[in-house]
């Protein structure tokens, strides 16, 4: 066997079995470059949960619906929404009479002294005997006094000229200025004859009814609106964004107030009518649906008639808008080139959120107030509603109309102090001069205050929310539960 001579005869290149790529001969797209941008302020994508189903989110898992346990959660759910509704009642009672309540300017400006008198004299005839003289008393003799008369109406019902007159007040009304702000009218309400403890929860089951069914309505009505205009799984609540971003939240919103609005005119009238059963003019829910749509224009005056439509799509609006709207913007001043959410930033978020609820308080006040006046308003060949509060003797034209007639003639330093004549005069100098000084301050001669009723228990429901939030860290669901 013959030696080879050198190894390299034997050495053979074998093909590799892998190879290398390079990158340049990749078909795929070149990775994104990283680059330092700031994050945008957006909202939690999620969704608001149907109550029943954030109860139990078993029901919601595939593989049939348990009929048993959708019940038991369904009244689970009815028993947290109305106890949580009867809880809030009394305030949301108050806060309605303050602000459906009419106060002119001229309120304090009535003398409770007696009506002036004229003297009648009786002249006696030759005729008269002494028998007759001798049992007449010699004060009455010759003269007598009797009160002069007071207008009347064609009915015969004396004209009431002010509405801090007790002898002309019906006696189911509350007096002008016995409160000035929730919690005050709430005990005049308990404590007033007329209505009551029991009557801080009128309208109970209508609330209730409406909150159920308006978080039951509102996310099915923005899934489908949702599925018709976004297909795509980006997220809803981001800003800037497209126009869909939020417009669909709003127009959820919008069309769930719109749907459920001849709730919210049942549950006004049945809070500001009296409870006295003598001049109660509806005596539930049902029966007030029932006499509204015989007597005030059937269905369609419930939900097309211009003094309900305008006023529920300017509050279903305005309202959405707002807490939607805001957040981000304020996030963006408050807190430049950081990310907040409720995620990230939970208690970052619960200021953003205070901050925006404070702000869209005293644009959504003012429209909440004139629709409460003009729900109280009677139409067609309704009866006038008997309130337990004065409301204004002549109705109003539209949304423009009660906002300027509440700023020009009525008065907002509440309450009104009664003051009888003979104080008037034991009052001195000084205390003129006070009422003067009084007089020119802008709050005590418009009405700007009855536009901001019910604003502090606004407020505080608010700062409570944010308190809790920031003890418990956050979460929750975009926007505030207003009280």
């Amino acid at each position: 066997m013959s030696n080879p001579s050198s190894l390299r005869d034997l050495y053979s290149t074998n093909p590799p079995t892998w190879t290398f790529t390079s990158p340049a001969n990749s078909t795929g797209p070149p990775p994104p470059p990283q680059t330092s941008k700031i994050p945008s302020h957006t909202f939690s994508s999620r969704p608001v949960q149907n109550s029943i189903f954030e109860l139990s989110p078993a029901l919601a898992e595939p593989g049939g619906l348990d009929l048993g346990l959708f019940l038991k959660t369904l009244f689970a759910s009815t028993v947290l929404g109305y106890t949580t509704t009867a809880i809030a009642m009394p305030w949301e009672v108050g806060k309605c009479l303050l602000q459906v309540q009419w106060v002119p300017r001229d309120a304090e400006q009535v003398d409770d002294a007696e009506p002036p008198t004229e003297e009648v004299v009786e002249e006696m005839s030759d005729d008269e005997s002494g028998e007759e003289l001798y049992f007449t008393e010699p004060l009455n003799s010759g003269t007598s006094r009797y009160p002069i008369p007071r207008p009347a109406d064609e009915r015969g019902y004396v004209v009431r000229k002010n509405v801090m007159e007790e002898s002309t007040r019906p006696d189911y009304v509350i007096p002008v200025g016995s409160a000035d702000g929730v919690w005050a009218m709430m005990k005049t309400v308990g404590r007033f004859r007329g209505e009551g403890w029991l009557a801080l929860w009128k309208g109970l089951l209508t609330e209730c009814v409406t909150d159920m069914l308006s978080t039951t309505m509102q996310p099915l009505i923005h899934n489908a609106l949702q599925g018709i205009f976004t297909p795509t799984s980006a997220p809803l609540y981001v800003f800037p964004a497209s126009s869909t971003s939020l417009l669909i939240p709003v127009a959820s919103h919008l069309i769930t107030g719109f749907i459920l609005s001849p709730l919210d005119l049942v549950r006004t009238r049945l809070i500001v009518q009296s409870f006295n059963p003598q001049h109660r003019t509806y005596t539930g829910p049902i029966d007030a649906l029932r006499k509204i749509v015989r007597d005030e224009g059937g269905v369609s005056g419930l939900y097309l008639h211009p003094h309900l439509f305008i006023p529920t799509i300017l509050d279903n609006t305005i309202r959405p808008l707002i807490s939607l709207g805001l957040p981000p913007l304020l996030a963006a001043q408050l807190f430049p080139g950081t990310l907040v959410s409720i995620e990230s930033s939970p208690v970052a978020w619960g200021v953003v959120e205070f901050a925006s609820s404070c702000v869209g308080l005293l644009a959504t006040l003012p429209f909440e107030t004139v629709r409460r006046r003009l729900e109280v308003q009677v139409r067609g060949r309704a009866q006038p509603l008997k309130t337990c509060v004065e409301k204004r003797p002549i109705p109003y034209n539209g949304v423009v109309d009660a906002m300027w007639h509440i700023l020009t003639e009525e008065r907002s330093d509440l309450p009104v102090e009664r003051e009888v004549g003979r104080r008037r005069k034991e009052k001195g100098k000084e205390g003129e001069k006070e009422r003067e000084k009084g007089e020119e301050s802008l709050w005590r001669r418009t009405g700007l205050g009855q536009l901001y009723r019910g604003l502090g228990v606004r407020l505080s429901a608010s700062l409570i929310v944010f308190v809790l939030g920031a003890i418990t860290g956050g979460g929750g669901e975009p926007g505030w539960a207003e009280l």
